[in-house]
């Protein structure tokens, strides 16, 4: 057996997906638990999973799954668990400047490892 990849790993998949029910945005959220190690397979595996998630909204696949979105903003979330290094920071950079230019938000969320072990970031032993 083989075991399927996920979060950015994975571009064919949506790890999470719904509506933000604060601001009402369609949240489309992908997964990054590895550390940063500034390798070039690691960028491409994050600008494929933005490139699908992209698509998905652009496209109009979300909304012909889903007809009422239609008219909502998009926001796209990478949640990781390390912060990203400097190569990471720039590609986002960029690909936040080129989806903002498409109305599509980007939010980068890096969980504290200081924040304490009773907290929800850190796993259930």
């Amino acid at each position: 057996m083989t075991e399927t990849p996920t979060g950015i790993a994975n571009p064919a998949v949506i790890d999470l997906f719904g509506v933000d029910q604060k601001t009402g945005e369609v949240l489309l959220v992908m997964n990054e638990s590895r550390p940063w190690d500034g390798g070039h397979e690691q960028l491409h595996e994050m600008q494929e999973k933005f490139n699908a998630y992209a698509s998905f909204i652009l496209d109009g696949e979300m909304t012909e799954a889903h007809p009422e979105l239609v008219g909502r903003k998009a926001r796209i979330e990478l949640r990781c668990q390390h912060m990203p290094n400097e190569e990471a920071r720039g590609l986002l950079r960029a690909i936040h400047d080129q989806l903002e230019l498409q109305a599509i938000k980007v939010e980068v969320v890096v969980a504290d490892p200081n924040c304490g072990e009773q907290c929800s970031c850190h796993p259930k032993r």
